[in-house]
């Protein structure tokens, strides 16, 4: 496998609630909008079907619930700069989230 086209950066990682809402709008489309603005290449929305938060409620999906409150996780692989400044934008526009930075290495396989 060629790793030519290896990036080295972070993968950035948000938490939230499913329905929690910023803007008028669901905290992990808020996301998703902001990061387009601020030209981030892409992300992704992956929904819990289990999870507890600090307070070590359980919330688990059930199949006749309609109102869970279940975690959303929101990706993006970026550089150390754009992640910088994406935190500091989140910050400043008073989100109310979980975050997490890791180093990654990224490419792309294929034609874009």
């Amino acid at each position: 496998m060629n790793q030519d086209n290896l990036q080295q950066g972070l993968q950035l990682t948000f938490y939230c609630h499913v329905h929690d809402k910023h803007g008028g709008i669901l905290l992990y489309e808020w996301l998703l909008e902001q990061a387009k603005k601020q030209r981030i290449g892409g992300g992704s929305v992956f929904r819990a079907t289990a999870c507890y938060g600090r307070k070590g409620v359980l919330h688990e999906e059930q199949f006749f619930e309609l109102a869970d409150n279940l975690t959303a996780k929101v990706e993006f692989l970026v550089s150390e700069e754009q992640a910088d400044a994406f935190l500091k934008h989140v910050s400043e526009a008073g989100a109310n989230l979980v975050y997490a930075r890791h180093p990654t290495a990224f490419g792309v396989l294929g034609q874009p």
